[in-house]
């Protein structure tokens, strides 16, 4: 051999000798010496405790899976056991997860590729406690060292990082959150073998998502969420779906927190990237208004509710995530609901649109809204408002609807939602149809404009404003009625299906406060009414539920149904007292007015009806009767003194002294020729004059 190859061969020789050494020196190093520079690196870099307190050690394995020459390369599995992650110093509690053992193989060639790749992690008994404050400190946010001080213009690492799998066999999560008052514990299992989607999701939800992964993994949880009991179980995917651009992730969840439910069955898409959701979502409770802690979306107080649809999710949308509640179906007490809506998580604040539909829809049902207790289930909403620490405010003795409206939180979103109810049940004998009014929430103030509904042949058209940005609220309602037919109005009584008048109105109330008592007690504004060609009686009196109506009807005409020619009413409303300009009956056989006060601040009654026989008919009416005491508890009687005098029926309307003209005006030309009040109201004008 020449002196050139002997040198050669020294040299392989060396290097050989070396790898061997090498080999050997790793195969056999103690890595437990490292631990403490290991512990204390990961420690500086997480801003937080690390330690790994058990045994740390690599074993080199052939991966055979490899090809050709490959698969004599040697992997390394690093292993380490007893491994501790604490919290950030302003977390009260020590551990924040805590590893019985942790394996992982490393691909070393990869690493000339500047890629870490590491094909899985198998995790032993890991045991995590996620906290956050009352202050909203929580340890799952993590400060690197040095990123405060990152340069955001340096250009992105060369190197990458791939995981493919993450296995584990028990997990227990707990989390506490002060600020959302909940202690839940959750344990994680693998279910043994994977579960097929279909077979848990069924048919309907496979069709529309067909590629999604296998269920790998269980899980339940239990403890308490917004001071309420939570209980829940459910079924996620492994981590090879988890990973997946392509592969649909999927989840199902049956979740109880106090009286509300709440089912998920669907997959996410791409979820380490957040591409989108997409399951079918069923909810039920007692108001709607208890989903807010849930899910932020502010809804109001409602009766027991069901509702199933499907809600797609697209994260990564420019204007904010967007949420979309899309073809669902289901009740409010007892009227159904059907529709799709849309919650955007944008700025200034986040904003729901879209548009709802009832095909019959309860009124009693809607209660809940100003305050009333009415509808099916409505003690268990106002069991579900005093647990959210808002009590029943109405008084004993008052009518009027005290509770407050919520409106400081009505700031935490916008709205413009569409509202339509095709058949509208309010009593046996009182016709209601096609409901509608778009809703719309902007900076805490309310609109509802229109808010329209059809009643009795005619129509109740009405704006709503109320400036929640405003301490006291400010209100205004501006209604109009026009063309109720008298004899829809009435059906049960039977004078009144020869009937062929109507009636006609308009209203302005404008008020202070954060709920219907107040604001009507601090009210001003004006409402004018007409009725033409009606009947009055005890009868009509009791289907209204008038009983002080019955008395006073009684009094005046007995138990006979008195036609009316003309019925007026013009009443001014100032800081909640209103008083009338005009109120009067014109009847067949006689003149009615009526006058004095309604207190809408203490609820109160302090009214005068004065009958007046019409020309020389010899009618037995009697002295003038009054009606006083409060709303909840009136009282009426006949006044002591002298009969009234009798005069001509033109005399009494033109003594009142009414704004004849602006009533006129709530009389269409149409209407001229066979409306009554046209007649009256001009012979009112002409006295005026």
């Amino acid at each position: 051999m020449s002196r050139t190859g002997k040198i050669i061969s020294w040299i392989v020789g060396i290097f050989l000798l070396l790898v061997v050494v090498v080999a050997i020196v790793i195969a056999t190093f103690d890595w437990n010496r490292i631990k403490p520079t290991i512990n204390q690196k990961v420690s500086t870099e997480l801003n937080r405790p690390f330690a790994i307190r058990g045994d740390l050690g690599v074993v080199w394995t052939r991966n055979r899976e490899e090809p050709g020459w490959r698969s004599w390369i040697p992997w390394p599995q690093v292993h380490a056991e007893d491994i501790l992650l604490g919290n950030p110093p302003d977390i009260p509690e020590v551990t924040m997860v805590h590893l019985q053992r942790a394996e992982a193989t490393l691909a070393p060639l990869a690493l000339l590729g500047k890629e870490v790749y590491i094909p899985w992690i198998k995790l032993t008994q890991p045991d995590a406690r996620l906290i956050q404050t009352a202050d909203g400190k929580n340890n799952w946010t993590f400060n690197l060292a040095g990123s405060e001080n990152a340069d955001e213009n340096q250009p992105p690492s060369a190197w990458s990082f791939r995981l493919d799998n993450i296995m584990f066999d028990r997990s227990e999560i707990a989390y506490q959150d002060a600020i959302n008052k909940a202690d839940v514990q959750v344990t994680v299992n693998p279910l043994g073998k994977p579960v097929p989607f279909s077979q848990v999701t069924g048919n309907q939800e496979e069709a529309s998502q067909k590629g999604a992964s296998d269920f790998v993994f269980g899980w339940k949880a239990s403890g308490t969420y917004n001071d309420e009991k939570l209980t829940g179980e459910g079924k996620i995917g492994g981590m090879l779906s988890l990973r997946s651009q392509t592969t649909p992730f999927p989840l199902q969840a049956d979740v109880r927190n106090g009286t509300t439910r709440v089912q998920v069955a669907g997959s996410l898409q791409d979820p380490l990237n957040l591409g989108g959701l997409n399951i079918r979502l069923r909810f039920s409770g007692d108001t709607l208004a208890n989903l807010y802690g849930l899910t932020g979306i502010l809804l109001p107080d409602t009766p027991p509710y069901e509702t199933d649809g499907r809600l797609i999710a697209r994260f990564q949308q420019k204007g904010g995530p967007e949420f979309r509640y899309e073809k669902f179906n289901g009740h409010i007490g007892d009227s159904d609901i059907h529709g799709s809506l849309t919650y955007t998580q944008g700025k200034p604040r986040p904003k729901l649109e879209g548009s709802l539909a009832s095909r019959q829809l309860r009124m009693a049902d809607l209660g809940p809204l100003i305050g009333v207790n009415s509808g099916k289930g409505s003690e268990k909403t106002e069991q579900a408002k005093a647990k959210r620490g808002e009590a029943d405010s109405q008084p004993a003795d008052r009518v009027l609807p005290h509770d407050k409206f919520d409106t400081k939180s009505w700031d935490v979103m916008d709205a413009d939602v569409k509202f339509r109810g095709e058949r509208i049940e309010h009593s046996n004998s009182l016709p209601l149809s096609d409901l509608y009014t778009h809703l719309v929430l902007k900076n805490g103030n309310i609109l509802l404009d229109p808010l329209r509904f059809g009643i009795a042949g005619g129509n109740l058209n009405s704006t709503i404003r109320m400036e929640g940005d405003r301490t006291p609220m400010r209100a205004r309602a501006d209604l109009h009625a026009r063309n109720l037919k008298l004899k829809q109005l009435f059906p049960d009584v039977e004078a009144m299906q020869s009937s062929t008048g109507q009636i006609n109105g308009d209203a302005t109330l404008r008020g202070t406060g954060n709920s219907v008592a107040d604001i009507l007690a601090t009210s001003d504004g004006d409402l004018k009414l007409l009725m033409n060609d009606g009947v009055i009686s005890r009868n009509l009196m009791e289907i209204v539920g008038l009983n002080v109506g019955n008395y006073v009807v009684g009094k005046l005409f007995g138990d006979d149904e008195v036609r009316i020619n003309c019925a007026a009413a013009d009443l001014n409303v100032t800081k909640g007292l209103a008083a009338t300009r005009l109120f009067v009956f014109d009847t067949q056989n006689a003149v009615v007015n009526i006058s004095g006060t309604t207190n809408f601040a203490n609820e109160r009654l302090d009214l005068s009806i004065d009958p007046e026989s019409k020309g020389i008919r010899i009618v037995t009416l009697r002295s003038p009767l009054y009606v006083r005491g409060t709303f909840k508890n009136p009282d009426a009687g006949v006044k002591a003194g002298p009969l009234i005098a009798r005069g001509a029926a033109a005399v009494a309307l033109g003594a009142v002294v009414a704004p004849a003209a602006a009533l006129l005006a709530l009389i269409s030309p149409s209407d001229n020729e066979d409306n009554q009040c046209a007649n009256v109201l001009q012979q009112m004008k002409n006295e005026e004059k």
